[in-house]
């Protein structure tokens, strides 16, 4: 599930480039945020539409769409990758590359879907950047346009 790759830096770049390249990429309608509840809240506050929950030691937040009264807001997008394929390092390298070309940070969910190739990703970017940032990552995908 998790590869340990001795390589130097082009090689690195070459692997998580064509990683890119060969992952199915879904971009996310719309706006999203986070919401939180209270533990004893759970699991009625949970929302059918939510795309990924977690929880602390202080209580649960859910990754929901984005309402008018929102706070926060984020453009999301995922990747599934290839079974077997060896994407490790993908996670910072990707970051890197967002925050260099954007200034922005990310946020990353993972989940496994063992159907799907195993570990996949989904991504947070502020939404006034999302159009762009969404751009990017089409273009490194090579589904540009």
């Amino acid at each position: 599930m998790v590869d340990i790759s001795v390589e130097t830096p082009q090689q690195t770049e070459r692997r998580l480039r064509r990683a890119i390249a060969e992952a199915t990429l879904d971009v996310m309608d719309g706006s999203w945020c986070f919401r939180e509840f209270a533990p004893a809240d759970f699991p009625g506050a949970a929302s059918p539409d939510a795309l990924a929950l977690i929880r602390d030691e202080d209580g649960w937040s859910q990754l929901v769409p984005a309402s008018d009264d929102a706070g926060e807001t984020f453009g999301l997008f995922g990747f599934h990758f290839p079974n077997g394929q060896d994407n490790s390092g993908f996670v910072g390298w990707l970051a890197t590359h967002l925050k260099t070309r954007f200034g922005t940070g990310v946020f990353v969910v993972c989940g496994y879907n063992a159907a799907r190739g195993g570990i996949y990703d989904y991504w947070g970017c502020p939404s006034s950047l999302a159009e762009a940032v969404f751009a990017e990552i089409r273009l490194l995908n090579g589904r540009a346009g």
